[in-house]
């Protein structure tokens, strides 16, 4: 058996393992929280003290139903997340439905009378245990990646911007369990390739070096003029047990995640879809108006005192408001700190890297820890950005760059954020490339999730207190 095929085994395995011990754990801990500590005072038995080993046995028996509802949600397949953070939400989706389940159970076996307040503060327990254990569980599958263990031998099919690009993007991520051997061109007389990979054959020697370089993955990366070629190349590849993949030459425009639907039995591809539904967008907007309320709280002495250096450190107002451009293309006023002395810009916009010689005393300071972002959070209140979004840009920027940037006018598809993926990944600045920005800020719109936000928000402060840049 193949390491890799080991590793697809056990590492969904070991998630069953743990996970039904931190269910177990759960239990006899919430028993024990129950039964002796203050709660049994606070919340007198009926009856005498239950004995451990019934819920031991109970336990045992529910654990089957926390397993299949577990897997109903997909938690048991390899690459599932990158942080462990992104697998929170289901991971309180899933316990919650099996706690409902279990609870149902316990309704209809009137034999033993078991505590609810135990199903309660199990249904806790059993979260944090498992996101721990999870936590565990990636952190060993990334070092077996990382020490080239089970990882998958993978080849590309094709020359060309696409597969550079592929390559580019997937080389460098070792969490992905993927070891690229080389690349197969149309002929052998073909001279164009892949930088830093290796050319290891032809279409024509494609089965043969197949086997002999032991390829998993076949990555087929072709331009729209030869897709003719793509199903002899799946005829040659009959009788070869590896996993055929397509990338279409149309990848670069899709902006939202792939999907295959079916209408009559007829397949579609969904290329572009709404990114946030209704429910999630009532959750985010939940999410901003509290989050800004608090900080605004936290922060308005800060506040209070960067508005009384502002005002008796150098003429003119206390807030500076700039039209910038926001969810559907609407335009909205963007509240900050004015950093910079007055009609700094009458000769034209600039970057904010071009204007350092026009930045008050207080206002590089108030740069250098992003404290002249702080008012924003009123306009999270007002509704005109969200707490985490693509950073908005002035319209003038957008004419510059919607026709030189990949999908630059997709990031108009969510709200404006005060902070962003990309701004927490260091991509901030003249010196950065705008067209991995918008690859960040599409991820994000992509793959938005509460927990998402969350973990934003802290890698922000995090970045605010320790980053040597304005963030």
């Amino acid at each position: 058996m193949k390491t890799s095929t080991k590793v697809e085994i056990g590492i969904p395995l070991l998630l069953v393992i743990s996970d039904c011990i931190a269910v177990l754990l759960s239990y006899l801990i919430s028993y024990e929280l129950r039964f002796f500590t203050f709660f049994d005072e606070l919340l007198p038995r009926d009856t005498a003290l239950p004995e451990i080993e019934e819920y031991i046995i109970f336990s045992l028996i529910i654990l089957p139903i926390w397993v299949i509802v577990f897997q109903s949600y997909k938690m048991y397949r390899l690459k599932r997340v990158v942080f462990i953070f992104d697998e929170l939400s289901d991971i309180v989706k899933a316990s919650t439905v099996s706690v409902i389940f279990t609870m149902a159970l316990v309704f209809f076996y009137r034999e033993y009378s078991y505590s609810r307040v135990v199903f309660v503060m199990s249904w806790f327990f059993a979260i944090i245990l498992i996101t721990i254990f999870r936590y565990l569980v990636l952190k060993f599958e990334k070092t077996l990646y990382n020490n080239n263990i089970g990882v998958k031998r993978v080849a590309i099919v094709g020359v060309n911007d696409i597969s550079e690009k592929i390559y580019k993007k997937l080389c460098n991520e070792t969490f992905l369990g993927l070891h690229f051997v080389g690349y197969f061109t149309k002929n052998n007389t073909d001279e164009s390739g892949i930088t830093d990979l290796k050319r290891i054959g032809s279409y024509d020697n494609l089965p043969v070096m197949i086997r002999k370089e032991k390829i998993d993955n076949l990555i087929v990366a072709l331009k729209s003029e030869d897709h003719g070629d793509v199903f002899p190349l799946i005829k040659k590849c009959e009788g070869l047990n590896i996993e055929f993949m397509f990338a279409p030459d149309y990848f670069n425009i899709l902006t939202s995640k792939l999907k295959i639907e079916e209408l009559e039995g007829i397949p579609f591809m969904k290329l572009k879809s709404i990114p946030l539904n209704i429910w999630k967008r009532i959750v985010k907007r939940l999410f901003d108006i509290i989050t800004a309320s608090i900080l605004i709280f936290i922060f308005s002495p800060v506040m209070l005192i960067i508005a009384v250096l502002v005002k008796f450190t150098s003429p003119g107002p206390v807030f500076y408001r700039q039209e910038r451009v926001g969810l559907d293309g609407v335009k909205f006023n963007m509240i900050k700190f004015r950093s910079m002395i007055v009609d700094a810009e009458k000769e034209g916009p600039k970057f904010a890297d071009e204007q350092l010689s026009r930045y008050t005393v207080v206002g590089k300071w108030l740069r250098k820890y992003s404290l002249d972002e702080l008012p924003q959070f009123f306009n999270v209140l007002n509704g005109s950005m969200s707490m985490v979004g693509p950073r908005p840009e002035r319209e003038f920027f957008i004419n510059q760059l919607k026709d030189e940037i990949d999908n630059f006018l997709e990031r108009h598809r969510v709200k404006a954020g005060v902070t962003g993926w990309s701004q927490v990944n260091g991509l901030r600045g003249a010196k950065t490339s705008y067209q991995t920005r918008i690859e960040y800020d599409i991820y994000y719109i992509e793959n938005w999730s509460l927990a998402f936000d969350i973990k934003i928000i802290f890698k922000t402060l995090k970045e605010m207190l320790f980053s040597k840049e304005a963030f």
